[in-house]
């Protein structure tokens, strides 16, 4: 078979399997098994075993579980809790404000989690209530919960991010580093969003009566921004502080991070053993998941790559003739596009082994790369038909609120995703300069 035949027969069989509603690691694994019995018989059973054993050998992997653990661990403590309630009487005040409270807890518990389900799930039940009591405009808190949640896949520690590092063979570190600044611009534009939209539309995002803030004194919020924000800093600092000072690998820093989420369940009275036990087993289903789509993605990903499917498309996207920057263009369009059926594992195992040689060629750095596609994939989890946070939020929200309503709300915040990406690429020393700086 020739190449081409190759590469448009898997693609083709991907996008059929997908809207079919087959689970994309069998889809994958299910494809590469077809095409690499067409092209190489019983010979290509032995690359699968090999390509299986490294995703299981690979140390580096071994902080997926350890994160999400941790997240778990986190999610019980009422470390959420508390934080949302301090900002919600902090920016209370100002019109959106709980809106706000929503993007900087969701910053915050991002950089202790990496986990967007647990994210958005946790601030739906927490805000959308609220929001709704002091009736809140029902797109802006839908959009404001899931923009906010989806922070943790791209603020460190993140799982993509882990992922991403393995896949290219870069530094964890290095990325994570990266990544911090492009985080923290996505949250400062939601914000301007929301007190930009409240200002022209007050009755977006009412301010919370002179009454109710008069019911907590400044001394009272003093001490509650305290109470609430020194364990996640902590735990941070912890995690971070302990990779960007050279005394931990990113694998033993989430297992630091998964021992302090433990002692902070236990410091909040909020660890039970049953709690325990539900931890683990979400633990092991969620690491099940991610890893079982990484064996199938990199099946396919062998089949594809050893067919000349990467030089295909590779030749494609250059031969359009668009130059460094209109290939770079091309390339964002064919995530976003990618980001509105499939989820970030398979985007990743698809699109690097064919966009990294083309960034290399052009003469991308490729920490400054790796971490603009991440930025750019933070689309995928807000963008119909299947964007994961539209879900999660709609498994959690009341049933006033339609899903008409979350999809409308999340579109402004992609749209400001976008913007995000513009400035760190019109900027790139928003990732280039820390990474750099951090970690040598």
């Amino acid at each position: 078979m020739s190449a081409e035949f190759i590469t448009y027969g898997m693609f083709i069989g991907l996008l059929i399997g997908l809207f079919l509603g087959h689970p994309l690691a069998f889809v994958l694994g299910g494809l590469a098994v077809i095409f690499g019995y067409i092209g190489w018989g019983p010979a290509a059973f032995y690359m699968f075993i090999n390509r299986t054993w490294g995703v299981m050998d690979n140390y580096i992997l071994v902080a997926i579980p350890l994160f999400v653990f941790m997240a778990q661990l986190l999610d019980q403590s009422g470390v959420a809790e508390d934080l949302f309630d301090t900002m919600r009487y902090l920016f209370g005040p100002i019109r959106g404000g709980i809106a706000i409270a929503v993007v900087v807890v969701s910053t915050l518990f991002g950089a202790c989690t990496g986990i967007i389900g647990a994210s958005v799930v946790t601030m739906g039940l927490l805000s959308m209530p609220v929001m709704l009591k002091y009736n809140y405009d029902k797109r802006l808190a839908s959009g404001a919960i899931c923009a906010g949640g989806t922070l943790g896949i791209l603020i460190p520690p993140s799982i993509m991010l882990v992922v991403m590092a393995d896949q290219a063979a870069l530094s964890v570190g290095k990325l994570f580093a990266g990544a911090i600044v492009p985080g923290l611009i996505l949250s400062g534009l939601y914000i301007i969003y929301i007190l930009i939209r409240c200002w022209i539309k007050p009755s977006d995002g009412p301010a919370l009566s002179l009454e109710e803030r008069q019911a907590v004194s400044k001394k009272q919020i003093a001490k509650m921004v305290f109470k609430s924000l020194v364990p996640p800093m902590i735990l941070i600092l912890g995690v971070l502080g302990s990779i960007f000072a050279g005394i931990a690998t990113p694998t033993e820093a989430a297992g630091v991070g998964a021992l302090l989420a433990f002692i902070m369940a236990l410091a909040y009275g909020r660890f039970s053993w049953q709690g325990l036990f539900l931890a683990v087993v979400k633990t092991a289903k969620t690491s099940s998941m991610v890893i079982i789509i990484l064996v199938g993605a990199s099946c396919f990903a062998g089949v594809f790559i050893g067919a000349g499917g990467g030089e295909v498309v590779k030749d494609s996207i250059l031969g359009i003739g668009l130059g460094k920057w209109g290939t770079f263009i091309v390339m964002m369009i064919i995530l976003f596009l990618l980001g509105m059926f499939i989820d970030w594992i398979g985007i990743i195992m698809i699109t690097f082994p064919v966009f990294l040689p083309i960034a290399k060629e052009l003469g991308f750095e490729m920490v400054w790369f790796v971490v603009t596609m991440a930025v750019m994939l933070q689309d995928s989890f807000l963008t119909p038909p299947f964007g994961y946070a539209l879900f999660y939020l709609k498994g959690v929200a009341p049933p006033e609120v339609k899903t008409s309503d979350i999809y409308w709300g999340a579109f402004p915040f992609w749209r400001l995703m976008e913007l995000g990406l513009i400035i760190v690429v019109v900027w790139p020393s928003t990732i280039t300069w820390l990474a750099n700086t951090l970690v040598k």
